[in-house]
């Protein structure tokens, strides 16, 4: 997962992931390899934290593809559309998602709140809270950070100190993980509001009735009217 760094708000607290938000995202995507025009969101322009992740469903299970939001609060009609084709396109750890995959997608939109300052890298809950980290690296001289969502410890199996040791390394550390280190973390925890679909659960809940659209390469991706 990549991010944007920003001051996080709490005014999100309210606000709610509904699947309406993930069909905006699909929709975002399939007119964007159709060549359609950008769809018009119907969903109120609120304002939060967010991210957008895809997924590639196989007999295998599900397989990342793409995740990247903002710890900024920002508003929902252009937030969404932006990194609905950000995360599935220029997540520098994998190849953008092609037009062929999309009816193997499955996107999962995620709405931060309750931002916290933990009073130790334990204070926390797998499986309620996500984690900010920034600490000072004694190698290579610099600060580092890094993000988890919520819904990453609990989904790996991870414990409180598994998950933070997975989130030292991902912030890019490469020495020894230490008591001492692990003590010298600045940790704020949140939590966060998800709703997913798969591309076929998509297509059902989309409305009005689609209508299909036929790209180059031979898929054909469902765009709503």
């Amino acid at each position: 997962m990549q991010r944007q760094r920003g001051n996080a708000s709490d005014s999100s607290a309210n606000i709610a992931a509904t699947p309406e938000h993930v069909v905006f995202c699909f929709e975002v995507l399939s007119r964007h390899f159709s060549g359609a025009s950008p769809p018009e969101p119907l969903f109120d322009n609120l304002n939060c934290p967010l991210f957008v992740t895809w997924n590639k469903q196989s007999r295998r299970g599900k397989r990342l593809r793409g995740c990247i939001g903002t710890l900024e609060s920002r508003s929902l009609h252009t937030a969404l559309r932006d990194y609905a084709l950000t995360s599935a396109l220029r997540d520098r750890r994998f190849e953008p998602v092609s037009h062929r995959e999309v009816a193997s997608l499955s996107c999962t939109v995620s709405m931060l709140c309750a931002f916290e300052q933990a009073s130790s890298w334990m204070d926390w809950t797998v499986g309620i809270h996500g984690l900010i980290i920034d600490f000072f690296d004694p190698v290579a001289r610099c600060q580092r950070s890094a993000t988890f969502l919520p819904e990453v410890a609990s989904h790996e199996g991870w414990t409180r100190e598994e998950t933070i040791d997975s989130l030292i390394a991902k912030a890019g550390f490469t020495g020894p993980v230490t008591p001492a280190l692990r003590g010298s973390l600045s940790v704020t925890r949140y939590q966060s509001s998800a709703a997913s679909l798969t591309y076929d659960q998509y297509c059902a809940a989309a409305q009005p009735a689609a209508a299909r659209v036929q790209p180059a390469g031979g898929m054909t991706v469902t765009v709503p009217a």
